[in-house]
This record gives C-alpha cells, structure tokens and sequence, in this order.
C-alpha cells in the first residue's frame, strides 16, 4: 500500500502501531471506548489512551478517564492540533508534548538485505524474542546505537531507535534502521511505521518515510515525558 493510502484511515495505522508498540515493549493493551490503550508497566505504571480525532464528547471521556490519576496519558493523533490543544485546556489537561509526527513507509522501497559497517570498531549483534527483532551496534563493550521492530499484519512497526550521543553524526540511526528492515523482511511487510521526534523525522524522511498527522501528549500532570523518548 502507498503511503498516500494508508493516510486515508489514521485509525487504523493507530490501532497497528499501538499493537506493534505494545508488542515491542511487553505491554498489556486494552480499549476505551472505540480507541486502543496500553499499560505502560515499566515506566509510568499507568495506562496510555490513544485516540485519532476524536469527537468533541469522545475527546470529554478520554479525558476524565486520564485525569482520574497523574500517571495517565491521553495521545492524540491528527492534523488539528489547536481543536485539541483547546479542548485539553478545558478538561484539565496538560500539553506535555506537540513535536512529534507518525510517520509510514512502503517497505518495497526499503532495502532488504543486510547492512554492512564501514568502521571496523564497531560490530553489529541481531536477535529476536517473542517475536521483537532487535539491532545493537557496539564499539568493543559500549552501546552506540540501537533500535526494534515487530511485525503486525504485515507492518513493521519500528520502536526505540537510538543513536548514543558519543556516536551521532555517523550514519548509525540510518544502519539501524536498515538491519531491522532486514530482519522485518522475513516475514511478509508491506508497510512500515513508526512516531519519530524532530530529529527523527529528518532522518526518516531521508530513507523515504512520508509523516501522516501530527502526535500531541496530554496528561494532567506538569511532568509528562516526550513521546521523543517513549
């Protein structure tokens, strides 16, 4: 499926990533209302609403349900941040992050085989649990970069790519994601997809990911962590 298409149902491409998210990080799903959740057991122990425009009395229920504890999130999916950003402001909630974009990608455009590293210093370790594929670039016996992926329904959902500061600027956020298309490749993708900060996006695009809406994280406390880093 091209990207133009799969921008067409961005409830949908939700429900896939909150699967493959989920399925990346161990996480139990659930639903509110006619939207997906996840319970977020390693970090906030809390659960996570997500939602892609919602209506204005479904936006009013997700909403008292994430006030009811400061742990919780509402995520919003959609290309009309200030409807949302408003309608947070008058159900308590609290923009703890706007910067982030979901984006897609045909996989037939991404390349399948095994990336190689230029630097001899580094190594390249890949492995797979339960069903997560996972790419670790090392130098001796210090991470440098690393990233995930699972497959749900013929999408690869791609999950924590990191680049440590010591080794960016180097091309290895682009490797990685390179050695997890090729492990993503041994089943059968069509699409991949993925939410990637403002630095990813850049990156992202120049591997040829289109970005779809925009991600706005709501919660009712001050201190909420940037989807950047989730």
């Amino acid at each position: 499926m091209t990207p133009e298409a799969m921008v067409g149902d961005i409830t949908h491409l939700l429900e896939v990533w909150v699967a493959g998210w989920a399925g990346c990080r161990g996480y139990e799903t659930g639903t509110e209302g006619r939207f997906p959740a996840a319970l977020r057991a390693d970090t906030t122990g809390d659960w996570e609403y997500f939602a892609s425009d919602p209506s204005d009395t479904e936006f009013v229920a997700l909403a008292a349900k994430t006030v009811e504890a400061p742990a919780r999130v509402l995520t919003i999916l959609t290309n009309d941040v200030l409807r949302y950003k408003t309608l947070a402001e008058q159900h308590g909630l609290n923009v703890t992050s706007a910067s982030q974009t979901m984006m897609v990608v045909d996989m037939e455009t991404q390349d399948a085989e095994d990336p190689w590293l230029s630097d001899d210093e580094l190594t390249l370790e890949t492995s797979e649990s339960n069903g997560v594929h996972h790419a670790v670039v090392r130098s001796g016996d210090t991470l440098a970069a690393s990233g995930q992926v699972f497959v749900v329904k013929g999408t690869a959902v791609f999950d924590k790519i990191v680049t440590e500061p010591a080794f960016q600027r180097r091309g290895l956020g682009s490797f990685i994601m390179k050695a997890l298309a090729a492990q993503a490749f041994e089943h059968s993708v069509e699409d991949g997809l993925l939410l990637a900060s403002l630095d990813g996006q850049k990156l992202y695009s120049h591997l040829g990911w289109t970005s779809v809406c925009h991600v706005l994280m709501l919660s009712a406390s001050d201190e909420g962590a940037d989807l950047s880093v989730r």
